[in-house]
């Protein structure tokens, strides 16, 4: 089959504006992890200082998540206003609440205070993975969607080795661990600033002529619309509706599912990692050390994923990694006394294949649907997520006081076994075309995994 002429837009080099696009939209993860692990120390205080019982724990532990719930309804906003207004909005109402966190007097000031930090977070994932997805060439969508995805487990480490570090700060020491996440987003919203609107969604708008602009901008003069056009790309609308039409729920289903399943226990393991390795009598008391380091993991296994996502394929690689995934958290359920070799192999195969997942689980949901819907799609995806994650978090210390570590984990073992299934049954294979051809129900083609250059060329579109 012959290949379609080179698109200046989806065969574009990686250039400058792309890698700092893709680090300026990674902080909305990174302080994602920040703000979920800082907790996790900080509770360790929190808990004696406001008289928490394992109830309002739980609740505090996940109400950042149940705000990222929330905030992934703003994905309409986006396709609906656009990506660059939003960009650097969201961040603001970051920035107060975090500061915020530094007087309150209440576990429930606290829930509250948290919810909406998570609301801000939750309104990024939309607003910076669509606008992201919108400037990527398809050789390099996948690592740039991925590297937004390694940004949480940046966080994540980062907020347990800071947390540990600011322990010694004396009994107060959790309101400044807690205030801290302002630092990094206001660093952010100031990189943020100036960022060019996405040319796709201008176009789908009716701004042709802004379009074009931005594309000659990025892409040198000879970028045109014909390089992001579809016939009736004009006259499409955003709706909530689409994401179930026959052409879109299985989409919406395998994303939300896949998701979901992915995080559910890995939230719960993360947010509550002091006490889990504490069960596991691999330290003695909370250690944000030994916290970092299973963060740690799960960040070197997203780096293979990395470069996997394009060689293998998208399908190939996220139901191996489901695989692994239900093995290494099988291991921690059946083994919770050891012996410790086999503990820390189901920590290093669970952290190790989760790496797939995490990749995807931005990639998937901009790939697979269209302008006019990607960043609806993208908040609605992680809303359902979020039933998962809020009730792995809420259960998880609920499930170590009253049956135990393995019990426990073992229930993890059969939510990722649920996510492997729904990756066979559901999940197409979008890799190497362009991001049009991806985003159509015509394309769609599940059981052909790229391998060689000429289904690579093939994939590219027609």
């Amino acid at each position: 089959m012959r290949r379609e002429r080179t698109n200046l837009v989806e065969d574009a080099p990686f250039r400058p504006f792309h890698l700092k696009l893709t680090l300026y939209s990674s902080g909305g993860p990174f302080l994602d992890g920040y703000i979920l692990s800082i907790i996790a120390i900080a509770l360790t205080q929190i808990g004696p200082q406001l008289h928490l019982n394992a109830t309002w724990s739980g609740l505090i532990g996940a109400s950042a998540l149940i705000g990222i719930f929330i905030g992934g309804l703003f994905g309409y906003v986006t396709d609906k206003f656009g990506r660059q207004l939003m960009y650097t909005v969201d961040f603001i109402l970051l920035i107060v609440a975090s500061i915020l966190q530094f007087w309150v007097q209440s576990g429930w000031e606290l829930f509250v205070i948290r919810l909406i930090l998570g609301i801000s977070v939750g309104a990024d994932y939309p607003i910076a993975t669509s606008l992201l997805t919108e400037f990527a060439p398809r050789k390099h969508r996948g690592m740039m969607l991925g590297v937004t995805l390694v940004a949480y487990y940046v966080g994540s480490t980062v907020a347990y080795v800071v947390g540990e570090a600011m322990l010694g700060l004396g009994p107060d020491a959790w309101r400044w661990m807690l205030a801290s996440s302002a630092v990094p987003a206001i660093i952010l919203v100031l990189l943020r600033l100036g960022t060019p609107e996405s040319p796709r969604w201008l176009l789908q708008h009716g701004e042709r002529d802004k379009a074009e602009r931005v594309l000659k901008q990025v892409y040198g003069p000879q970028a045109s619309i014909d390089d992001i056009a579809l016939p009736d790309m004009e006259q499409r609308r955003t709706s909530y509706l689409k994401l179930f039409t026959r052409g879109y729920i299985k989409r919406t289903l395998y994303v939300g599912l896949f998701y979901m399943a992915a995080v559910a226990p890995l939230f719960a393991m993360l947010t509550f990692g002091p006490e889990m390795l504490t069960s596991y009598h691999l330290f003695t008391g909370a250690d944000g050390y030994g916290a970092a380091i299973i963060s740690a993991l799960f960040l070197i296994g997203c780096i293979p994923a990395l470069f996997l996502v394009n060689k293998l394929g998208r399908r190939l690689m996220i139901i191996t990694s489901f695989a692994g995934m239900t093995v290494g958290i099988a291991l921690l359920g059946l083994f919770p006394h050891g012996p410790l070799a086999l503990i820390l192999l189901g920590f290093v195969v669970y952290a190790i294949f989760s790496g797939g997942p995490n990749v995807m689980e931005w990639l998937a949901p901009n790939e697979l649907f269209p302008t006019e819907v990607r960043g609806t799609a993208v908040g609605v995806t992680t809303c359902i997520s979020r039933f998962g994650a809020v009730f792995g978090t809420y259960l998880f210390p609920w499930g170590l006081k009253n049956f135990g570590i393995g019990p426990t984990m073992l229930v993890g073992a059969l939510v990722t076994l649920g996510g492997l299934i729904v990756c066979i049954l559901l999940a197409p294979e979008t890799t190497n075309k362009t991001l049009n051809a991806a985003s159509s129900t015509e394309y769609s083609s599940r059981r052909q995994p790229p391998s060689g250059v000429r289904q690579r060329i093939q994939a590219g579109g027609r």
